[in-house]
């Protein structure tokens, strides 16, 4: 996915983690328990695209009346996961991580039983909401849960095993969407089934522990030692205890140092030179990331394959479950290189391939566009009364083609022998839309009949295959290591918002952009983004790879230049 991150971990972690799991697998049970978290994270994010084919059928209106109710449906869950951040840090240390875990289960669950049984729009908005708030709590709950369960030596492996079940809940929701395509009540099982895994989730978590690092900070040191002594093997367990000792009276110095205020450490921040440095670089980053589009293709992917000219919604899932598998897989990908080729050169390689891949998808979306099936004048099968208002009064019918007519907010027939053909330019009913297809054929309201579709579908699964490795993942390791330690938190908490915000902007304005703008215009004014963004992250962001703390610090404080604007200095820290 595209929102949370994932700390790296080596190969050597990867091995050594399996080894100490195997020896003591309640380390696995504890991560794979909150991990869960992750998994309803991807899976309530990603269900939405293909459950949205089906309400916009079920409810006219959102079809129909407005694309702002279509996202709106889709988006809020991002509103709410920016409400259930924003106080799910204090939940967290307020209440415990574990409690903060079953708490967002009891979001996921009422969220997604409100939208199963939802008789109106508004309603599957407030289930949506309710879902959101559980993600932005999972988002940062189950990888700090995870990390402060687990040893140092694995740490990185287990919380990456967080980000895999991201991608992998992702993946879930399109083989769900896709296997209760013919049933009765279709979106209602797709959305309300994310209430299984949280009550499984639930009931395990009742029988773990609290995280050992805040039972500590609550002075519960005897409650804290007995969890660590099944994590560790014994003559571990008072070097473990010593370390945490340290490490929260580290802690606890530095949050004197900047004072306990939300505002207080804001100001903190940003009057430091250092740590504005590293925010123009990792907020950069998470707003590139965003608006490189991938959530539209996350959010929209089977309304995009119909775009495509896939009118059948069951193809529109099955080719959107390539994307989300392309994710995941790119995600694996991600831990093999970042570490081999540097933070930096992977997200420039990664923006330029996504630049490229937009841009020639523009350019399909346009040859889509422009050579799509024009309108047979002469078609019989239906009264003339059902032929588009607009069509009757154009000041040039003949001019018109299957996008003129879904542009004029009507419905094309396509024709019955062969699809590439001229077909019929009617009026946009439910009853049209069954005649047509009470005729065997095939009836399109969000693209037109194209031989380019299937070059579109193979474009989005290389835009994916461009951007999970590189833009993907990257960003959110960069500002794990961008920031001095005592600012991380609040460092790191500004440019995830900062991501969230621009998820939903981008995800509540892509079905508007692509009525006004067309789907070419649309991914040609992406392309145009990533391009500035591309530029950006050329000027502000470092390499931080293989980099100590102290030293990235120096970077920041001397001031990061690019290779090509800094001259001939020899007194450069570092190198582009």
């Amino acid at each position: 996915m595209v929102e949370g991150g994932v700390k790296k971990a080596d190969k050597t972690e990867f091995t050594e983690c399996w080894k100490t799991t195997w020896k003591t697998p309640y380390i696995m049970r504890l991560a794979l328990s909150a991990g869960i978290g992750g998994l309803l994270f991807g899976y309530d994010t990603g269900v939405i695209s293909g459950a949205l084919l089906y309400i916009r059928e079920d409810f006219q209106q959102v079809d129909r009346k407005t694309w702002l109710q279509q996202e709106t449906i889709v988006s809020m869950a991002v509103a709410g996961a920016i409400a259930g951040a924003a106080f799910g840090g204090w939940v967290n240390d307020r209440f415990g991580r574990k409690k903060s875990i079953l708490g967002a289960d009891v979001l996921f669950a009422v969220g997604a039983i409100i939208m199963a049984v939802a008789q109106a729009p508004w309603i599957i908005i407030l289930g949506r909401f309710f879902v959101g708030l559980g993600v932005g709590m999972a988002s940062m709950t189950a990888p700090l849960y995870i990390s402060e369960a687990s040893p140092a030596r694995i740490r990185g492996a287990l919380v990456s095993t967080n980000g895999l079940l991201i991608t992998g809940g992702q993946f879930l929701s399109y083989l769900i969407n896709l296997a209760f395509t013919k049933t009765s009540w279709t979106w209602r099982w797709m959305l309300g089934i994310a209430a299984v895994p949280a009550l499984v989730q639930f009931i395990l978590m009742l029988s773990l522990p609290e995280s050992p690092r805040w039972l500590y900070r609550q002075d519960k040191v005897e409650e804290a030692r007995s969890i660590l002594e099944r994590i560790f093997p014994a003559n571990e367990v008072d070097d473990e205890m010593n370390a945490l000792k340290l490490s929260v009276e580290a802690e606890q110095a530095d949050e004197h140092a900047i004072g306990d205020g939300l505002i207080q450490k804001v100001k903190g921040a940003l009057s430091d030179v250092v740590v504005r440095r590293g925010l123009y670089a990792g907020i950069t980053v998470q707003v590139a990331q965003q608006f490189s589009g991938i959530n539209t293709v996350m959010y929209y992917s089977p309304t995009i394959v119909q775009f495509a000219g896939f009118a059948s919604k069951k193809t529109a899932l099955a080719l959107s479950l390539i994307t989300s598998g392309l994710n995941a897989v790119g995600s694996i990908v991600s831990m093999t290189f970042v570490d081999r080729y540097g933070r930096r050169r992977l997200m420039l390689i990664s923006m330029a391939a996504i630049i490229l891949c937009l841009v020639t998808l523009s350019f399909v979306f346009l040859e889509a566009a422009n050579h799509a099936p024009k309108i047979n004048q002469l078609d019989t099968n239906f009264p003339t009364n059902a032929t588009c208002p607009s069509y009757l009064s154009a000041p040039k019918p003949s001019s018109w083609n299957c996008m003129s007519c879904l542009k004029a907010g009507c419905g094309f027939c396509a024709n019955g022998a062969n699809e590439y053909s001229p077909g019929t330019c009617l009026e946009f009913s439910t009853d049209l839309r069954d005649s047509c297809r009470g005729q065997h054929r095939t009836w399109f309201k969000d693209g037109c009949p194209s031989k380019f579709g299937f070059l579109a579908v193979v474009l989005l699964g290389l835009y994916i295959i461009s951007y999970s490795p590189g833009m993907g993942t990257v960003p959110w390791i960069v500002n794990s290591e961008i920031y001095p330690l005592r600012y991380r938190g609040i460092g790191g908490g500004l440019a995830a918002v900062s991501n969230w915000i621009s998820n939903l902007i981008v995800s509540e304005t892509f079905l508007s952009l692509t009525k006004a703008l067309g789907s070419a215009g649309t991914f040609g004014l992406f392309a145009g983004i990533c391009f500035i963004t591309l530029i950006f992250i050329y000027c502000l962001v470092p390499e931080t790879k293989g980099l100590q703390i102290e030293e990235v610090e120096q970077m920041l404080k001397t001031g990061y230049k690019p290779k090509l604007l800094r001259g001939k200095s020899k007194g450069d820290i570092q190198s582009a």
